[in-house]
C-alpha cells in the first residue's frame, strides 16, 4: 500500500496541512492540475488523485475569487477520497485551504520545485509504485542489453547457467524469486525482493554473493524483461523447434513476450545457448531474422528448381 507519508518522505515534501491524513492510501497513479475546479467546475473532478497546484492556479485563487468562493472551492477540494493538496514553488497556501485540509484531514503539501518538473517526477514515481505486480520462480539476467528470463523447474540448473553467465560477464538481477511490474504497457520491469539482493544459490555449494565475489558490475538492481528462456529436460518423443520461425510467447501480467524452449541434455552449453539467443532476438528487434531469411532461400531454390524441371 502506497500512503502519502511515502510521497513526503520521498520528495522531502513540507506538511502544512491536514497531517493526521498522512496515512491515507494513494490508488491513482495520474496527477491532476485542478484549474477548473478552482474556477468553479467540479463536474468531472478526479478526486481520487494527487493535486497539484501551481502559479497559475494559486495566482487565479487569490485574485479572482471573492471571500466566499475561496472558501466554498477549498471545502469541495478536499474530499475524502482526494490523498493530498500538493502546492508547488514553495507557493504561498490560502487560509481557506489550509482550514479545509485540517477540517478534512487532507494532507496539503509543498515543494521547492516548479510546477512541469515536479509532476513530472511524481508521475514516474506513481507509475512504477502502484504498477500491476508479480513474482516468478526464475532467474533473470541482464545479457547484451537483453533482459532474459530464465525459468524451469526446480533443480533444472537456473542458478548455474546464470553463475556461468555471470562469469562470462553479464549482470544479475534476481535470483530464484522475480519480483515483476508493468510499468506500462507491454513493458515488464524485473527486480530482486531486498532480502535476496545480489545472492545466487548454488546446490550443493550454498548462497553466494554475486557483487562481492565478481565485482558491483555483476549485477544489476533492476532490467527491462524482454525474453523468457525455459529450461526443461529433454524428452525423446517430443518435437523442438528446428528453424525458429513459429514464435512462442508467454503472458506475464497483461504483458506478452518472447519464449524460447531449450531442452536440457549432457554435454549442451546452456549458458552458450542464451547468449546466442539472446543476441538473436536483439537482431530480431532490429528487424533481422536469420529463420525467415533461411525459408526465404529455400522457398527461391525450390522454385529455380521447378523451373528447371519444366524447361526440361
Amino acid at each position: 500500500m502506497l500512503t502519502v507519508e511515502a510521497l513526503v518522505d520521498t520528495f522531502d515534501l513540507t506538511v502544512k496541512a491536514g497531517s493526521d491524513g498522512l496515512g491515507k492510501e494513494i490508488v491513482n497513479i495520474d496527477v491532476s492540475r485542478p484549474g477548473l475546479e478552482v474556477a468553479g467546475y467540479f463536474s468531472h473532478y478526479s478526486s481520487d488523485r494527487v493535486q497539484v497546484l501551481g502559479m497559475s492556479e494559486t495566482s487565479f485563487f487569490e485574485r479572482m475569487l471573492t471571500d466566499e468562493e475561496r472558501e466554498d472551492r477549498c471545502k469541495r477540494l478536499c474530499r475524502r477520497e482526494t490523498p493530498c493538496i500538493i502546492i508547488t514553488r514553495s507557493l504561498y497556501a490560502p487560509l481557506e485551504l489550509i482550514e479545509a485540509c485540517n477540517q478534512t484531514h487532507t494532507p496539503l503539501l509543498i515543494t521547492e520545485d516548479n510546477t512541469t518538473n515536479f509532476i513530472g517526477r511524481v508521475s514516474n514515481f506513481l507509475e512504477k509504485a502502484l504498477a500491476p505486480e508479480t513474482n516468478l520462480h526464475g532467474v533473470l539476467v541482464d545479457i547484451y542489453g537483453i533482459g532474459v528470463l530464465i525459468t524451469g523447474e526446480s533443480g533444472v540448473g537456473k542458478s548455474e547457467t546464470a553463475l556461468e553467465l555471470v562469469k562470462n560477464g553479464h549482470r544479475l538481477v534476481a535470483d530464484d524469486n522475480v519480483e515483476i511490474k508493468q510499468v506500462s504497457k507491454n513493458v515488464l520491469m524485473g527486480s530482486a525482493p531486498s532480502l535476496i539482493r545480489n545472492l545466487l544459490e548454488i546446490r550443493g555449494l550454498g548462497i553466494i554473493n554475486v557483487m562481492t565475489l565478481f565485482g558491483a558490475g555483476s549485477i544489476l538492481e533492476e532490467k527491462r524483461i524482454m525474453l523468457n528462456v525455459n529450461l526443461e529436460p529433454w524428452e525423446a518423443d517430443k518435437t523442438y523447434e528446428r528453424l525458429g520461425l513459429d514464435q512462442e510467447k508467454i503472458k506475464i501480467l497483461d504483458t506478452e513476450i518472447d519464449q524460447k524452449t531449450i531442452p536440457i541434455r549432457p554435454g549442451r552449453s546452456l549458458a552458450g545457448i542464451i547468449e546466442v539467443a539472446a543476441m538473436n532476438h536483439r537482431m530480431q528487434y532490429m528487424g533481422y531474422n536469420a529463420a525467415e531469411e533461411f525459408n526465404d532461400r529455400l522457398n527461391a531454390q525450390i522454385m529455380a528448381g521447378g523451373r528447371q524441371e519444366g524447361q526440361e
